[in-house]
C-alpha cells in the first residue's frame, strides 16, 4: 500500500535515542500501511504514543479490515466473535476494548433471555406469572403491582420499576422474574442478573467482553438486579459498575427492578462500607438513583425455600 508518511518525518518528531530499536523498526514498517496511518490520525495520537502500541493497533486495523468483508457472525475471523479490539485514548495512554459489531448487537437484541451472557438459575428462567401463589394475602399488593406493570408497560415509556425487599425466601425473585419472562415472550428485551455473581462475571471478563456485557446491562429494555446487598462492596463495584449502569438507565428512562433482603435505608449503610473506607456521600448517590428508578415495595411472608 502507499506509504502515507516519510520515515524522515517520523524520526524528526520522535526522540529516537529513548526508543527501543525493534519497536521503532516495527512502527516504521507499520506506517507503510495507509489504513494504519489513518487509524493513527483518527485517534489523534503522537508517534511517541503510537510506537508503544504498534502491535495492538495493527490488530485493530486487521480486524476492521475483516469486518468490511464479513456478512454474518458465522464468517467472523476476529479474536472475539462479533467484536473488534478497538483503542480508546486517555491521557496519552491507550486502552483496548472489545466493541460489538452490528451482527453481534443484532444477535443480542434478538435473544429473549440473557442466559448466554449471565446464567440464570433454572427456577428463575422457568418462572411464569401463572405459577405465582395467589393464596398468601401478604403478597397481594406485590402481585397487584406486577399485574399493573405488565399491563401498562410500553417500550420506552417512563414507567418505574420497583425495589422489592423483605424476608428471606418469600419469593421476591420468583415473582419479578416471572414478570420479566412473560414480557420477554412479547419480544421485550429483558435481563435478569444475580448481583454478586454478575460482579464476579464482569471482573473475570475485564479483558475479554466486558464492554459488551456492560452495554447490555445499561441498554436492555428491562433489567432485574436480584439480591442487591448480598455482594461485597468495593469502590469499583459500587461506583464504576452499579453507579454507571443506574445513571445510564435513569437518563434513558429504562425500567429497573431490584430485589433485596435489605430495606433501602439498610442498603445505604451497606453500600457506604468498603474494606478500607466508609463513603456515605457515594452511597447516597446510588440510593438516590434507585429511588428515582423505583417504587418501594415490601414483602414479608413465610420462607418458601423450606
Amino acid at each position: 500500500m502507499k506509504q502515507m508518511r516519510s520515515i524522515d518525518e517520523v524520526n524528526k518528531n520522535m526522540d529516537t535515542k529513548n526508543l527501543d530499536n525493534e519497536l521503532l523498526k516495527s512502527y516504521k514498517e507499520a506506517l507503510k500501511d495507509e489504513e494504519f496511518v489513518t487509524l493513527i490520525k483518527r485517534l489523534k495520537i503522537t508517534d511517541d504514543v503510537a510506537i508503544k502500541y504498534t502491535s495492538k493497533l495493527e490488530t485493530t486495523v486487521k480486524e476492521l479490515e475483516n469486518c468490511k468483508k464479513c456478512r454474518s457472525l458465522l464468517e467472523c475471523k476476529n479474536k472475539m466473535e462479533g467484536c473488534v479490539c478497538y483503542p480508546k485514548v486517555n491521557d496519552n495512554r491507550i486502552r483496548f476494548d472489545f466493541v460489538a459489531c452490528k451482527y453481534k448487537n443484532k444477535a443480542l437484541s434478538e435473544e429473549l433471555y440473557s442466559s448466554n451472557v449471565f446464567e440464570e438459575p433454572l427456577i428463575i428462567k422457568n418462572a411464569r406469572m401463572s405459577d405465582i401463589d395467589l393464596n398468601d394475602k401478604n403478597r397481594a399488593h406485590v402481585i397487584k403491582w406486577v399485574k399493573n406493570f405488565y399491563t401498562n408497560y410500553q417500550k420506552n415509556s417512563n414507567i418505574k420499576g420497583c425495589y422489592l425487599h423483605g424476608s428471606f425466601g418469600s419469593g421476591k425473585s420468583f415473582i419479578l422474574a416471572s414478570l420479566l419472562n412473560e414480557l420477554a415472550r412479547k419480544k421485550v428485551k429483558t435481563t435478569i442478573i444475580y448481583f454478586p455473581e454478575m460482579l464476579r462475571n464482569l471482573k473475570e471478563s475485564f479483558y475479554d467482553d466486558f464492554d459488551v456485557k456492560m452495554d447490555l446491562l445499561k441498554k436492555t429494555d428491562i433489567l432485574l438486579i436480584d439480591d442487591i446487598g448480598a455482594e461485597t462492596v468495593t469502590p469499583w463495584s459500587r461506583d464504576e459498575i452499579l453507579g454507571t449502569i443506574l445513571q445510564y438507565r435513569m437518563d434513558s428512562k429504562l425500567p429497573t427492578l431490584f430485589t433485596s433482603n435489605l430495606t433501602i435505608e439498610e442498603l445505604e449503610g451497606h453500600l457506604a462500607n468498603t474494606k478500607n473506607s466508609i463513603d456515605i456521600v457515594k452511597s447516597k448517590r446510588i440510593i438516590e438513583r434507585i429511588k428515582q428508578l423505583t417504587e418501594d415495595l415490601e414483602l414479608i411472608s413465610e420462607n418458601r425455600r423450606k
